[in-house]
């Protein structure tokens, strides 16, 4: 009996990370505001398909990518963008979604299967465009319109048409909030920052550190083989080189405000005005658009094409936290649980790692999970090792392209670091919506 494509029982293969490829990111309705999810994720796949040769036949065994912020056009996202570039048509492709973990997750189910054998190949990303979300009918004319539809004869469909009111022409436009509480991301955050006593000052002092960063990595030339120009931008749209942390306090706060009738906008119960607002646009990332890919293979893969392994994907944990009004484990602080598990598991400390990437939604977020790890027993994080090319916060989040963006970027950064040798450790923390988190951990080959 061949037991060709059958799962077995053998010792899983090394996957290797060879390169990556992203668009420059832009502010939402910016330079690319007329772009689809497609025309996004396309320009970076074929970034991607340019920098490492991927053109003929099969050359890259599978697609895996997402969007959150997705059109009805966008059902076949994946596969629609691996026929606009230069891949071969015959490269299957599927796409897959987890909020701001989005390509972190596509990048696991890559690696799942060239770890066991059922791929030599394959690409993962992600693209989102906050300037073109779906609006659409509401539910109320929707409904009508059905009803129309399923009603038999030119009478009765008349009648149900007949029901349509002004008011439900007003459109249905996607919210920023989590369903389950009605609160912005940023809401939940400010509640978080309260809780964990994160300052004003700290969340500025990250955020400008993010900038200086990805300024450094772009004026070394480091990020020149990880993004393509697209549009008319060669660099993230959002980056301030010269952002400090004093010109960050200057900002108005933006969540966990007073609402109109007095009572707190998010961080905690209390009376108007018990605890100072923290978050502002300058601590906090903005709506952006973008795609960012990366390209996975097994070792042989890698070799029979001339290609140098970066790092090696090793080890990954996702993981949930319950962020109702009763549990309160903060929306955003998944990874706090995640890591510490991971690292249990493979008999690791913080201490172990040359560099951490820690998704920076917000810089409160960013300095609760330091915290968080630390109450749980975990060595304090070398600050001179955490994002050093700058993360989100600099160079913004189109929500699932930031997983494949931090992936190509760590594992770059672990390949040339001089003061790492091979076998290095760089962590990944990834927070997403619905309070979820996706952790992954590279070793330099």
């Amino acid at each position: 009996m061949r037991s060709s494509g059958l799962i077995r029982t053998q010792v899983p293969r090394r996957v290797a990370i060879v390169g990556g490829s992203r668009i420059p990111f832009a502010r939402a309705d910016g330079p690319y505001a007329t772009c689809s999810n497609q025309d996004l994720l396309t320009a970076a796949l074929g970034g991607l398909v340019e920098r490492h040769g991927l053109h003929g036949e099969r050359a890259v065994g599978e697609v895996v990518a997402g969007a959150v912020l997705k059109h009805s056009r966008d059902f076949n996202l994946a596969r629609e963008s691996v026929l606009s570039t230069g891949l071969d048509p015959r490269t299957p492709a599927y796409d897959i979604q987890q909020a701001c973990a989005t390509s972190l997750q596509a990048v696991i189910a890559v690696a799942n299967k060239i770890a066991l054998g059922q791929l030599e190949s394959g690409v993962a990303g992600g693209a989102d465009t906050a300037s073109d979300p779906p609006i659409g009918l509401n539910d109320r004319m929707r409904h009508i319109l059905l009803a129309a539809r399923r009603a038999e004869g030119g009478t009765a469909r008349v009648r149900e048409l007949a029901r349509v009111r002004p008011k439900h022409f007003v459109p249905e436009v996607p919210r920023n909030a989590e369903p389950r509480t009605g609160r912005s991301m940023g809401e939940h955050a400010a509640r978080t920052a309260r809780e964990w006593g994160i300052t004003r000052q700290a969340q500025d002092e990250l955020a400008a550190l993010s900038h200086r960063n990805l300024a450094s990595a772009y004026d070394s030339g480091f990020l020149h083989d990880l993004v393509v120009p697209f549009n008319g931008l060669a660099r993230d749209q959002n980056l301030r080189p010269g952002t400090t942390a004093q010109k960050l306090a200057a900002l108005p706060p933006v969540f966990g405000l007073p609402d109109a009738e007095g009572h707190p906008g998010a961080p905690a119960e209390g009376p108007a005005g018990a605890a100072e607002p923290t978050m502002t646009a300058g601590n906090s990332t903005p709506l952006s658009d973008g795609a960012a890919t990366v390209l996975l293979a097994s070792e042989e893969w890698a070799e029979r094409r001339g290609l140098r392994p970066l790092a090696y994907l090793t080890a990954y944990e996702t993981g949930a936290v319950d962020f109702t009004e009763e549990a309160g484990e903060g929306l955003l602080m998944a990874p706090a649980y995640a890591v510490p598990r991971m690292l249990r598991r493979v008999g690791l400390g913080m201490e172990d790692f040359e560099l951490v990437e820690i998704h920076e939604a917000f810089a409160s977020q960013v300095l609760a999970t330091l915290s968080a790890w630390e109450k749980q027993g975990l060595a304090p994080v070398d600050r001179g090792r955490l994002n050093v090319a700058g993360s989100s916060l600099a160079t913004g989040h189109p929500f699932a392209a930031t997983g494949a963006r931090i992936v190509a970027t760590l594992a770059k950064l672990l390949a040339e670091r001089e003061s790492a040798g091979p076998g290095a450790l760089g962590l990944i923390s990834v927070c997403a919506a619905g309070g979820q988190g996706v952790t992954a951990i590279l070793e330099r080959a």
